[in-house]
């Protein structure tokens, strides 16, 4: 078992065991997230859905990002990871929501370096983010932002 799905076997437990509904809402991770929580058994009583936001029209028309940030502050952002988290928590009706953006490389992204990531969370009481700087391939970037994104999911659940 992939350390991926250690973690996600974690969050779809503590969610069902918290009666927590989790949506998603991915660029960097292009649906990673929703995939290993569905490889997990018991998913379908937790995971609500998952959108794969790669463009920031998606961000926008579908998660209701505001375009005034993603203008001012590029799509690589904690703020816009958040905003993301919030939008798929409305969008898909779940009470927790989870997003990744960030740059895998290999060129830098919006004046951000390669490694920079940001995971957004939302719950009812608000939406924050975190910030990541990691380093390998574009694979390995991908990977290690889907195990932060877990972690947060879980530390989420458990607060």
């Amino acid at each position: 078992m992939t350390n991926l799905h250690h973690l996600a076997e974690q969050a779809v437990k503590k969610a069902l065991e918290m009666g927590r509904t989790v949506a998603t809402a991915e660029s960097l991770t292009a649906g990673m997230v929703s995939a290993v929580l569905a490889d997990t058994a018991g998913a379908s009583g937790m995971l609500q859905g998952g959108v794969v936001a790669y463009q920031n029209s998606v961000k926008v028309d579908v998660l209701g990002v505001p375009a005034e940030l993603l203008a001012a502050a590029g799509s690589v952002d904690g703020a816009v990871a958040a905003a993301m988290a919030a939008g798929a928590r409305t969008a898909l009706r779940a009470e927790i929501g989870i997003a990744t953006t960030g740059v895998a490389g290999p060129e830098e992204h919006d004046g951000k370096a390669v490694g920079t990531v940001y995971i957004g969370i939302a719950t009812a009481a608000g939406a924050s983010y975190l910030e990541y700087g990691f380093t390998g391939n574009r694979a390995e970037i991908r990977g290690q932002a889907c195990g932060a994104a877990l972690e947060s999911l879980i530390a989420a659940l458990s607060s």
